[in-house]
């Protein structure tokens, strides 16, 4: 049944009609097609003989099968309970199937997983892309055993993720993947390369966890998101935005922006990745200060 599916759109249509499925807009599905795209990927992500590897989105499972053939076990997310059935009958108890959406259940999964994933791969969905890796990369429990994870998603996204202050992409979201991780482009995939064929490039890139203190991690989204909300206003007008989100009074957060050595006439654009954390290290010891003064 499974014979050459992984590489003809053909194949593909003859199993989805088999299990009586069609492919759904809304969730974005593209199949990878293309071997060499999915060897890319999995070269890439080097699982080893000894891990534990996640895959989130793997579809009718053309990742899946070279992940099976190099880690020890594999985990799959997936969100079509159709496709579930196509992957349990290809598969059978070499993969774990965690159903679900992956933004919330790679965290259900994190509580209750005691053989913790060391790399994740996915072929992810654009629409999801983001709030998928946002969710891994503020997950402490993640990222403090992952080693290594790879995604193919829409190449503006993945410069987004790598984007550096000054550039017209630069983004919280960016913030938060240099914040939590080392993100690099490792290459593009033409659109020829799925089924049914995108109208975008898509890229591969990898993102290697690096260890953050949680709390620092947090108060530095909260504050990228914040000043970012109003982007072409400076962050003296902007730092009424955190202060709410904070729930802290305004000439604190403007004092602490002061402290963190960020100019209140510049923009969120113009802050360095540096300087989020610096201000995020600045709030958390006000804070802990304060309590410490009260509870004196």
């Amino acid at each position: 049944m499974f014979d050459g599916v992984d590489d003809a759109p053909r194949r593909i249509r003859e199993v989805l009609e088999s299990g009586g499925l069609s492919l759904k807009k809304r969730w974005g599905q593209n199949f990878m097609i293309s071997r060499s795209a999915r060897e890319r990927v999995v070269n890439e992500l080097d699982p080893q003989p000894h891990e534990h590897v996640w895959e989130i989105g793997p579809g009718l499972g053309s990742i899946t099968t070279l992940l099976v053939e190099r880690a020890r076990r594999v985990t799959v997310f997936e969100v079509d309970h159709g496709l579930i059935r196509i992957l349990e009958r290809r598969f059978g108890n070499r993969i774990t199937i965690v159903a679900g959406d992956a933004t919330r259940t790679l965290g259900e999964q994190a509580d209750e997983q005691t053989d913790e994933a060391a790399r994740i791969a996915g072929n992810l969905p654009y629409r999801s892309a983001a709030a998928i890796i946002s969710a891994l990369l503020e997950d402490p429990r993640v990222t403090a055993s992952v080693t290594r994870m790879v995604f193919t998603v829409q190449r503006e996204m993945a410069v987004r993720m790598v984007a550096g202050h000054g550039s017209s992409d630069y983004s919280p979201f960016s913030v938060l993947c240099r914040v939590t991780a080392d993100p690099k482009i490792r290459g593009e995939i033409p659109p020829g390369s799925f089924y049914p064929a995108p109208q975008v490039v898509s890229s591969i890139v990898s993102l290697e966890p690096r260890a953050t203190d949680p709390s620092i991690r947090r108060l530095c989204s909260i504050c990228a998101r914040a000043l970012f909300a109003q982007r072409r206003k400076t962050i003296a007008n902007t730092a009424r935005i955190l202060a709410s989100a904070l729930g802290r009074e305004p000439d604190f957060v403007r004092a602490s922006i002061e402290n963190a050595g960020i100019d209140l006439g510049s923009r969120a654009e113009d802050v360095p990745v540096e300087q989020y954390l610096r201000l995020a290290s600045v709030l958390k010891v006000a804070t802990s200060s304060e309590r410490q003064r009260y509870s004196g």
